[in-house]
């Protein structure tokens, strides 16, 4: 019997936000799949975070909660040096073997710049790639020449398609629309500015508990 599909969904979640929880919640429900999402201890395409990685991993657990098909994967955080997917990729296929189906679910602007990743043709032997996109988003036309050769014969339409084998294919998946950006986030804490109802209550109650974000000397940085 073929393992159920799982869906790696990485990011700095600094802190992570209620888009960020409607993009898992809808990657689970239209693939099917459970959901890991995954932070990164030290992203090596992005600016330093401003919660530590445990803070964030916390922040995480706490927005989950009990929902069903999600949960927080350490897995970055227990490995030392840049968070690079490959390696994340080849640790969790030790793990669990070469058969079963893995999804890697990255934003529009990340897949663009799959070429600047680390070993980034490996990544389709490893996983299939599910590219959350907004309505509209002619993703395709954009990409850059090496990526569109290699990803040419790859694209589905059919999620059921991830389940069917381990690694290869690329879906598009319309992400559900939401204002919050992480950035947004910190600069409304720093200014002094609404922002609770951006994120979980549990996670408002965090931020302000641990006193972060405020004091903030910059308004940009990861999402």
């Amino acid at each position: 019997m073929t393992p159920p599909l799982l869906v790696l969904y990485g990011g700095t979640f600094d802190p992570v936000h209620n888009g960020h929880l409607a993009i898992a919640r809808h990657a689970r429900d239209a693939l099917h799949a459970e959901v890991h999402l995954m932070p990164a201890a030290d992203p090596p395409h992005k600016g330093p975070t401003h919660a530590d990685a445990e803070q964030r991993a916390a922040m995480l657990a706490l927005a989950i909660g009990d929902a069903p098909g999600l949960q927080v994967d350490r897995r970055e955080l227990q490995r030392e040096g840049p968070s690079y997917t490959i390696d994340t990729l080849r640790e969790l296929r030790a793990d669990i073997g070469d058969k079963a189906p893995v999804a890697l679910l990255v934003g529009a602007d990340s897949f663009i710049g799959l070429p600047g990743w680390k070993s980034w043709r490996e990544l389709f032997e490893q996983a299939h790639l599910v590219v959350a996109a907004r309505p509209g988003n002619g993703i395709r036309a954009q990409l850059p020449a090496e990526l569109a050769a290699v990803a040419e014969n790859r694209w589905i339409e059919d999620p059921v398609q991830l389940h069917a084998g381990p690694a290869g294919c690329i879906l598009r998946l319309q992400q559900p629309l939401h204002p919050e950006s992480a950035s947004d986030i910190r600069r409304r804490i720093r200014d002094g500015e609404p922002w609770q109802e951006q994120v979980a209550p549990a996670v408002a109650a965090y931020i302000v508990r641990n006193g972060l974000y405020a004091g903030l000397a910059v308004t940009s940085g990861p999402l």
